[in-house]
């Protein structure tokens, strides 16, 4: 059965406090609705000062989710470690693996945005050791034990529900990122299919003597919205994606390797790319991936599309990828 996915980042460019506001209620129901259906699992995503309302807030979102439904997984990927306080970060993921029954799960990431760092008045220089100083702390912090920490004796409660903790990932497409992962023991999770960086994660494995493992996007994961009619839902809803896709572009310089970079500059260049795709249900099952990520809300889609996306996903597309 491949893995199944709904991704919310709640963009909506020029919103008013009335339509964001119904925007984040309609995720919340649509997540409920995943649940109901099956779908493996919510992902959500961090970015901060965004003018397109590009949500900040993927913690307080996942605990909505989590109230609404019973099953479903909720990816935080990625939360941006070093813009937060090790101790309070702690703390709030332990109290949502514990509401969930733990259905939480964190890739924690350093960004690439330079302006997120000045707005919280973060070191962008020291970031590489601020995120080793995150997650050392969370992996002593969950422990319930009293720990050294900057210089003083604390003690970070509850412990979570998750033994030995909750599923922490660190995310990246960098030998730095992999480095600290297998120094760390935790799980690699490369931010796209990069085959040689997963050889050099295992590797350090061996030399530092821990245990892990890499959670690899597929060399194809596009994002997808499923559509009676492709030709006029690309019409009518292709700006959606391409704003996104524009978005992302402007932030990611040549270095950063991402699953979903794109290089298009209009909606027909962004359609033929096939990063983004809209397919019927019998294009959608004829696709055969191992992962199927829907976007029912991508770069302020109207709810009301979105909601038509995937329950034509969950309605004739989920019942005919079982085996």
């Amino acid at each position: 059965m491949p893995v199944t996915v709904v991704r919310f980042n709640l963009v909506e460019p020029g919103a008013t406090r009335a339509a964001l506001g119904a925007r984040y209620r309609a995720a919340v129901e649509m997540a409920a609705y995943a649940d109901e259906r099956g779908i493996s699992t919510v992902q959500t995503e961090e970015h901060h000062g965004v003018e397109n309302n590009w949500l900040p807030a993927p913690f307080v979102f996942a605990g909505a989710v989590f109230g609404a439904t019973r099953r479903i997984a909720v990816t935080v990927s990625a939360v941006i470690g070093p813009l937060h306080d090790p101790l309070r970060l702690a703390e709030e993921i332990a109290v949502l693996d514990l509401v969930s029954g733990g259905r939480l799960v964190t890739v924690a990431g350093i960004g690439y945005r330079p302006e997120e760092y000045a707005q919280f008045d973060v070191d962008w220089k020291r970031r590489g050791r601020l995120q080793d100083e995150v997650l050392e702390t969370l992996l002593r912090a969950w422990t319930g034990e009293p720990f050294t920490y900057r210089g003083r004796t604390v003690r970070v409660t509850p412990r979570p529900a998750t033994e030995p903790h909750p599923l922490l990932l660190v995310g990246g497409s960098s030998k730095a990122a992999a480095r600290r992962a297998a120094r760390l023991g935790l799980p690699f999770f490369p931010s796209a299919h990069l085959p040689e960086l997963e050889a050099y994660y295992k590797e350090r494995l061996v030399e530092y003597g821990t245990e892990g493992w890499t959670m690899m996007p597929a060399a194809e994961t596009p994002l997808l919205h499923v559509a009676e009619d492709p030709d006029r839902a690309w019409a009518e809803y292709g700006g959606h994606f391409l704003h996104e896709a524009r978005t992302y572009a402007s932030w990611q310089s040549a270095g950063i390797r991402s699953a979903v970079r794109s290089g298009a500059t209009t909606v027909d260049e962004l359609r033929a790319e096939g990063v983004y795709r809209i397919v019927t249900p019998d294009e959608c099952v004829a696709l055969g991936l191992d992962n199927y990520v829907l976007h029912p809300l991508a770069g302020g889609m109207p709810v009301d599309e979105g909601w038509r996306g995937l329950r034509l996903f969950a309605e004739r597309v989920l019942p005919r990828l079982d085996g």
